[in-house]
């Protein structure tokens, strides 16, 4: 008997089902050996030594894999294949006493029947680089993490936390706060003119572009144009290509899945690993662009019988990858790209996801598409206005999908047929003042967009930051915007004065730059501690000494306390905000913060007020209703309530969002129409 030992019981299941009789499938459900939660566990002066220890609450399960693998004639460690895997494949080659021989470290890029016959088929040694750079980060954050942290619990509130690459995302969205704070708005204006012909045109100058900067620059243009002819000028003909992007890594999936799905990147990444563990996708965190030869040719032949040989381009397409890519694996893309989203049998949100990456990874293999665009210049008076235009002429890959932007795409308008020396007829002017924009807030997509550009943090790492910022309150969510709490920008203040290093961007992105050159064995990881340690136990020393303790007061509502009369603070828990009394520890009343919808009842005509179910989900419900079984009012709903009352059936009229986020009243009847 063979014993293979993976992370999840999901892909235990999956592996055994390819692997037959002589082989046993275990899960060691994640890290079975680590450093302890309750001290630093890192001997500094020792030459930052680990002490790792088994995880508590994994023993039974480590004597049962003993026992399984004493009896097995060799043990498979078939773990993640990234550096994370190859430490979990480490730690349990230590745990169960493996000598070499006894042992093989397999990794697979996807779980399917072919890739894990090949991985067992081709054991290697376990790779000590990946796995000391593994080391080489947990060691790092553990020792900024566990001497930041208490220092703040001190000086300012228990249960916040400093760490190397969560100051550096928080950071980043503090200082676009600021950025924001201090922006000052400029006015300028734009003049459009509407024509008979079906076409607008915008002011552009004459010879050179006019900034409009004034409502009486404005009004002299308007006067001069005024009862003067317009006449089409030069107009130019062109055909325009797009590209289509590059399939996924695990940084654009979770940009695009935020833009187009409205999935936060933490469940982006839960969704991802079912997929995987199901064999339905590659491995879900990587920075590749990478494509087997054999999935090349399988999504070729597809393009080629599905959609013709029109779409089907000359060549395989062939993406970069960027500086500092661990190429490990490929980019992320479907197992079999004949199996579509509609055949998967799993919920609506591994459907959407999955369909995302499909869709992407079968259009980054399909030909450009084509657009015939069309330019013209206006002329009137002294001055030239210029219109522009352009319409799908072949759809290519946007046949089946098109990228997702973070800003608002302007749609495919195409110009009338326009000749040179064309009088045309005017129907309107419209002059409109206009200020400029400060930066824009960041979104979880634009976030993660700039730590990946920036080099901060890898793959696996985003989710889990954002999380972390967002737990800890340094952050809040307004929709898709993070905004920075006073808490957060408090905190960062602190880093900025006292942890420079720590919040520089630069900095930060040098120390991912070194702890891959471990990786490719260009240096000990011990090096990377050794350089980085002093200065930061200095910044350590300085911010004991000179941080003052600092009060935090909590907000105070206009809501009293219903069992002593105080006025109740905010406070931030788990789920939230929510009020308590500041009478705690004597008087403990909580209880979540109102508010209201801006709506009545249709049932009692009280409060609607707006609720959040522990998931994060908003829903509607009555302020006298006190849950079900409870008494009182019972009206609750996804949807929000218009207040009004159908005419045909006297149901509730809500208020419900359609595909492509329009709203619409409809009855909540089902059984009206």
């Amino acid at each position: 008997m063979n014993l293979v030992i993976v992370e999840s019981p999901a892909k235990a299941k999956k592996i055994k089902s390819y692997l037959g009789s002589n082989y046993k499938v275990e899960a060691s459900m994640g890290h079975l050996r680590d450093l302890p939660k309750s001290r630093i566990g890192v001997e500094i002066r020792d030459g930052f030594k680990p002490d790792y220890i088994n995880v508590r609450g994994k023993g039974d399960l480590i004597r049962k894999l003993k026992k399984l693998a004493k009896d097995a004639n060799k043990v498979y460690l078939a773990t993640d294949p990234d550096r994370e895997g190859e430490a979990i494949s480490w730690h349990l080659s230590h745990i169960l006493n493996l000598e070499e021989g006894k042992y093989a470290r397999v990794a697979f890029n996807e779980i399917t029947k072919p890739a894990i016959k090949e991985a067992i088929s081709n054991g290697r040694k376990i790779n000590m680089q990946l796995v000391d750079a593994q080391q080489a980060r947990r060691i790092l954050d553990r020792v900024v993490g566990y001497q930041i942290s208490p220092l703040l619990w001190r000086k300012v509130k228990k249960g916040l936390s400093g760490g190397r690459v969560q100051s550096v995302a928080t950071a980043l969205i503090v200082r676009r706060q600021k950025e924001i704070d201090a922006f000052i708005p400029e006015e300028y204006w734009s003049i459009d003119a509407s024509f008979a012909e079906k076409f607008e045109a915008s002011f552009y100058g004459n010879d050179e572009k006019i900034e409009l900067k004034s409502k009486e620059e404005v009004d002299k243009i308007l006067a001069g144009i005024d009862s003067q002819k317009w006449m089409v000028g030069e107009v130019k003909k062109s055909e325009k290509k797009r590209n289509p992007a590059p399939p996924f890594t695990t940084s654009t999936l979770q940009q695009e899945a935020s833009r187009k799905l409205n999935f936060q990147s933490r469940k982006t990444m839960g969704v991802a690993q079912q997929l995987y563990e199901a064999g339905l996708i590659t491995y879900m965190r990587t920075d590749s662009l990478r494509i087997s030869n054999e999935a090349m040719s399988s999504v070729r032949s597809f393009i080629g019988e599905r959609y013709g040989k029109e779409f089907l381009p000359e060549l395989p397409r062939i993406f970069k990858s960027g500086k500092n890519v661990q190429d490990a694996h490929e980019a992320i893309r479907p197992t079999d790209v004949n199996k579509l989203h509609s055949e998967l049998g799993m919920d609506a949100a591994a459907a959407k996801l999955y369909r995302l990456i499909w869709e992407r990874f079968v259009a980054s293999q399909m030909e450009i598409a084509l657009y015939d665009a069309v330019s013209a210049i206006i002329n009137v008076g002294d001055y030239v206005f210029k219109a522009s235009g352009q319409k799908i002429k072949f759809a290519g890959f946007m046949k089946i999908y098109t990228p997702g932007t973070d800003d608002e795409e302007k749609k495919d308008s195409y110009l009338p047929e326009l000749r040179e020396g064309q009088i045309l007829r005017l129907e309107k002017i419209s002059p409109e003042q206009h200020f400029t924009n400060p930066p824009p807030y960041y979104t979880e997509a634009t976030l993660i967009k700039t730590l990946e550009e920036e080099g901060i943090g890898r793959p696996s790492t985003y989710a889990p930051t954002i999380t972390t910022i967002t737990t800890r309150g340094y952050i809040t969510r307004d929709k898709k915007t993070l905004i920075p709490t006073e808490l957060g920008v408090l905190v960062n203040d602190l880093m900025e004065e006292y942890f420079k290093d720590i919040v520089n961007v630069k900095f930060t992105a040098g120390i991912e730059e070194k702890l891959d050159s471990v990786a490719e064995g260009e240096r000990k990881w011990t090096q990377v501690l050794e350089e980085f340690y002093p200065s930061f136990e200095n910044d350590l020393k300085k911010a004991e000494e000179e941080i003052s303790k600092i009060e935090i007061k909590d907000e105070v509502s206009d809501v009293e306390c219903d069992l002593c009369g105080k006025l109740m603070v905010i406070k931030q828990g788990r789920f939230g905000k929510f009020l308590a009394c500041p009478g705690f520890p004597d008087c403990k009343n909580a209880k979540p913060i109102v508010v209201e919808a801006g709506v009545n009842c249709p049932d009692c005509s009280a409060r609607v007020l707006i609720r959040k179910t522990k998931k994060g989900r908003i829903y509607y419900s009555c302020e006298k209703n006190r849950g079900e079984g409870k008494g009182g009012c019972e009206f609750i709903s996804w949807d929000l309530p218009t207040g009004a009352k159908c005419k045909k059936c006297s149901g509730v009229i809500i208020k419900k969002k359609m595909r492509g986020g329009n709203e619409v009243e409809v009855c909540a009847n089902k059984e009206c129409q």
